[in-house]
């Protein structure tokens, strides 16, 4: 029937081709368990990302006589040539102003660790590329930020005003770099030493001073072994962004009923070590994404392609695979309606998640885009008749509850931490608290001037 535009026949290469790592369709039973094992280490191998294998129906019941495929392939992660090592080292060495900015998702706890403790050794600061703050410990006096979304202004001041840049797993997106103004493509003024453990992602957007073919965990390990480097001469470079990250904690109060910025400090106070965070997309994911500390047990799932409705499904995932961890499932009015329906999938699996809803009653993001570029001209961005959300969530079978006050999330939090059938909180947000009056940049610079007294 190929060809004939057969029921639900698509063209699965053409379609998944530019969004996947690779597309095949399987044909022939008897090549199942080679596909299939391809498959998998062509997704975890080099860049991580998607595989399609499109199964057509007479697959399903063909015979054959093939193995199935046991087991996952061990594949090496890439090492770095040793004399790489020593030049980058002595890059970092020469430099009046490193900045390490590291990404990635395939960072060990190993990797971690040896990262943070060359960083804190030499005295560099660190900043995680858009959505991976979680593999450093926030809580590092290395750690300075997030390259992301509505980057903070000390971040962006890291990034341009550095003379050396270790790049450690990281692509350089538009988010990473400002929409690319912060380096300049294709030869940044800032020496560049990119390592990655996909041959393809190295001068890609940028030339490179030095590229590193090597995994991120391969390569921190052996940077920490060859030993920190002097810290002299740099007058407080790291100190001052630690301090700038510091003061982006410290809010004014929000015109809102409910203050996402004492919601944040108290959370910050009480998840625990292991919790895990999702988020889908949205002027909200600013609150999880800056306003939260991770400590090397805990977990961050967010999407890096602005995918509204990501975080009730990963949370869902994350209940399931680690089901005594509390999952913190932040999400927006608009954002949640994307997958609310999966509550039921959550209740039957019994992998509840804890979802504080922000319910401003807009689609902030894209109301911010219009209010910027077509003032007085917003369209289609008001909820104005919203589900009862506590209501709806109980039918569902979780805990629920609307929270209408600050003072009163704190109590209102702790029955839903400890609810065995998960809980949704409708936290009562007003819109000028999510809307482009109230942007990151302004509040961290309220807080700025708070803290000083201004």
């Amino acid at each position: 029937m190929k060809g004939r535009e057969a029921f639900q026949e698509l063209d699965y290469r053409a379609v998944f081709g530019t969004m996947a790592k690779w597309v095949a369709e399987i044909d022939e039973a008897a090549r199942v368990p080679e596909l299939v094992a391809r498959a998998r280490n062509t997704a975890v191998t080099g860049r991580p990302g998607p595989v399609v294998l499109a199964l057509p129906e007479d697959m399903l019941t063909a015979a054959t006589d093939a193995l199935p495929v046991t087991g996952a392939a061990a594949i090496a992660e890439p090492h770095p040539d040793p004399a790489a090592v020593a030049r980058a080292r002595g890059m970092l060495a020469d430099a009046r102003r490193p900045l390490i900015l590291y990404g990635g998702s395939s960072w060990s706890a190993q990797g971690s660790v040896a990262l943070q403790g060359f960083a804190e050794g030499s005295d560099i600061p660190v900043v995680a590329a858009f959505r991976y703050q979680e593999r450093f410990d926030n809580h590092s006096p290395s750690f300075c930020g997030e390259a992301g979304v509505a980057m903070a202004p000390h971040v962006r001041d890291l990034i341009a005003g550095a003379d050396t840049i270790l790049a450690i797993e990281t692509r350089f997106g538009e988010n990473v770099t400002g929409g690319y103004e912060l380096l300049s493509v294709p030869e940044p003024a800032q020496a560049l030493i990119h390592v990655h453990g996909s041959d393809r992602e190295l001068g890609k957007v940028y030339r490179p001073a030095l590229g590193i073919h090597a995994g991120p965990n391969a390569f921190a390990i052996a940077l920490a072994a060859a030993g920190a480097v002097p810290g002299d001469g740099r007058e407080g470079w790291r100190g001052a962004a630690r301090q700038a990250y510091e003061a982006g904690f410290v809010l004014p109060d929000l015109p809102s009923p409910v203050d996402m910025g004492h919601v944040m400090a108290h959370l910050r106070a009480v998840l625990p070590e292991d919790a895990i965070v999702t988020n889908g997309a949205g002027n909200f994911a600013v609150w999880p994404g800056r306003f939260l500390k991770f400590a090397p047990g805990q977990r961050h799932l967010a999407p890096q392609s602005g995918a509204m409705g990501y975080g009730l499904p990963a949370a869902i995932a994350a209940r399931l695979e680690h089901p005594g961890r509390l999952v913190l499932c932040f999400a927006g009015d608009g954002d949640f309606q994307m997958t609310l329906s999966e509550l039921a999938t959550a209740a039957q699996a019994g992998a509840q998640p804890v979802v504080p809803v922000l319910n401003n009653g807009i689609y902030g993001t894209i109301r911010a885009h219009q209010e910027r570029s077509y003032p007085g001209r917003v369209s289609g961005t008001t909820m104005s008749v919203n589900p009862d959300f506590a209501a709806l969530a109980r039918a569902y079978g979780f805990h629920a509850e609307r929270v209408e006050r600050t003072e009163d999330f704190a109590a209102a939090f702790e029955r839903a931490r400890a609810s065995a059938s998960g809980a949704v909180l409708d936290l009562a947000i007003s819109p000028e608290a999510l809307s482009p009056r109230a942007t990151l940049s302004q509040m961290r610079a309220a807080g700025e001037a708070k803290a000083t007294g201004g």
